[in-house]
């Protein structure tokens, strides 16, 4: 598998399947750890992370948790190629904007990432499209016992295994779901859900995690703390009481808006589309805004001019890198404005 490869493809976050779809775009478990007889990145030597990035490499590709894997050397990757991983949600950006030896290991079906020397020595990384919280943790979890079969983790008895940040320390699990809340946005709730979630000492973040905002109504929420609960404890608390009550007032507020103004709603979908169909210059962000009410109005059976996996296409492929990967060459922001435009008028032309 090549980036090449990958870039047409839809990944394995947005195929729109799975619990709770119609509210939730993905559910995402990582596990930091570190090697117990290193020293952490930020103190190691270009030489130390260059010897703790081969042996990852070699003992991640020589187990069941890497044998089928393809491995990106980041350091040696192209600009707009590092940044299509970051767009499909396979390694994280502080880990393409660090420095020296680092990398990732990808599963054919994007479904498992293991980053090597992000923040800290390893981040084993699983990502569902849905609420998919249990299967994924059984996964990762897998992955995790089979490399410690294999490697030293740091690990203290009293404090639990030992991570670069201190707010990752205890489990090291960081369980972050992402969610299309349009209603409660539209019906002036979310700021309610938000403050609800800070005060359960959850961070609430944009599409790409910390510093990012919230583009196109894409919320996604995670944990701040691991020191204390065990992995099963936060991924249960997430998936049987936190997710599904957000989900639930997001789909409420999607009746409320159906019951008392119904043509205000169409009218917000259909001049979404309008615009996507005849724009000739159109940004990623606004993008991202216009396709927010359409994937609304196709969960509620309001629209039926695109589907689910057509729009999740779109838009996927009209972010930067990958605008630039399918275009053929790299683009400045204006010319991809125009490209973009002319991208979604020849898909829906073609639809």
């Amino acid at each position: 598998m090549t980036i090449d490869e990958l870039t047409p493809k839809t990944g394995e976050w947005l195929r729109g399947v799975g619990p709770m779809s119609d509210v939730v775009i993905s559910s995402r478990i990582r596990l930091a750890r570190n090697l117990a007889d290193r020293p952490f990145l930020s103190t190691a030597s270009a030489t130390t992370r260059t010897e703790i990035y081969r042996s990852l490499v070699d003992t991640i590709t020589s187990t069941p948790a890497g044998a089928d894997a393809w491995l990106v050397d980041i350091e040696q990757t192209d600009p707009i190629d590092r940044e299509v991983l970051v767009e499909r949600h396979l390694v994280s950006r502080q880990h393409i904007d660090g420095e020296g030896s680092r990398g990732v290991t990808i599963s054919p079906n994007e479904t498992r990432a293991l980053m090597i020397n992000e923040e800290d020595h390893l981040r084993i990384q699983g990502l569902r499209s849905g609420l998919e919280l249990e299967a994924l943790w059984e996964e990762v979890n897998g992955v995790d016992d089979t490399l410690a079969n294999h490697l030293a983790f740091a690990f203290d008895r009293r404090f639990g295994y030992l991570t670069a940040c201190p707010t990752n320390v205890g489990s090291g699990v960081r369980v972050s779901v992402m969610l299309h809340l349009p209603a409660l946005k539209l019906t002036k709730e979310i700021e309610r859900v938000a403050r609800a979630a800070r005060d359960m000492h959850l961070a609430v973040r944009g599409m790409h995690g910390e510093g990012t905002d919230a583009v196109g109504d894409l919320y996604q929420l995670s944990n701040q703390t691991t020191l204390g609960k065990s992995e099963e404890e936060t991924i249960s608390v997430f998936s049987k009481t936190i997710i599904p009550k957000i989900v639930e007032y997001e789909r409420t507020a999607r009746d409320s808006l159906a019951n008392r103004s119904p043509h205000l709603l169409d009218d917000k979908i259909w001049r979404a589309y309008g615009i996507l169909v005849n724009a000739r210059h159109v940004s990623s962000e606004e993008t991202h805004v216009l396709l927010s009410p359409i994937r609304m109005g196709i969960h509620m059976g309001r629209f039926t001019e695109l589907d689910i996996p057509m729009l999740n296409e779109l838009f996927l492929h009209t972010q930067p890198a990958h605008l630039q990967k399918l275009h053929g060459k790299p683009l400045d922001g204006d010319q991809r404005d125009i490209v973009r435009a002319q991208y979604l008028r020849d898909r829906f032309a073609r639809h």
